[in-house]
């Protein structure tokens, strides 16, 4: 199974990722969490931040989920995923994909800001962000939305509506 958290920088992947992570590993204790970022300093961030470097960027993400879906390995990947042709490519290739779209509001993620990357870019001293000088689609089919009611609720709140609606879930807590 692959659970793709997907959305802007400052969306909260990466805190929800790690508490979905956090309360499914005790029954599935094989599962791992890919973070994008962190993924990309393991390779070395040798393929940058435009449309080229994003695409080769998916391309290796994808596929690194495949070869683990391959091995029965559940997967909780935190990806910004901004291309749709990746999120079919995943659906037709993963044995159980779950993909979840975390839509929080610009105003929001301007406000979460941590890595500065929505000022900067807004100043002209970034480029390549996505959400401001790059477009991102959002999900054509998402499985499950977190959207604007629901992105200010704790994440471990969010991490159980999501293990709820997972093959073999549980009741929220």
């Amino acid at each position: 199974m692959i659970v793709w958290l997907i959305g802007l920088s400052g969306a909260g992947k990466t805190t929800v990722g790690q508490a979905l992570h956090d309360r499914l590993k005790a029954e599935r204790p094989g599962m791992v969490f890919l973070d994008g970022d962190i993924l990309r300093e393991v390779w070395g961030d040798d393929v940058g931040h435009t449309i080229e470097g994003r695409r080769l960027n998916a391309h290796r993400i994808s596929h690194l989920c495949r070869l683990l879906d391959q091995q029965g390995i559940d997967v909780i990947a935190a990806v910004l995923s901004m291309f749709p042709d990746w999120q079919a490519w995943n659906r037709a290739n993963f044995e159980h994909y779950f993909e979840v779209f975390l839509d929080v509001p610009m105003a929001t993620l301007r406000a979460r800001d941590s890595k500065c990357l929505y000022a900067r870019a807004e100043r002209g001293d970034l480029k390549n962000v996505v959400g401001i000088d790059l477009k991102f689609p959002q999900p054509a089919n998402p499985d499950l939305v977190i959207d604007g009611e629901n992105v200010a609720r704790p994440a471990v709140e969010i991490a159980a509506m999501i293990a709820a609606l997972l093959p073999g879930g549980e009741a929220p807590a």
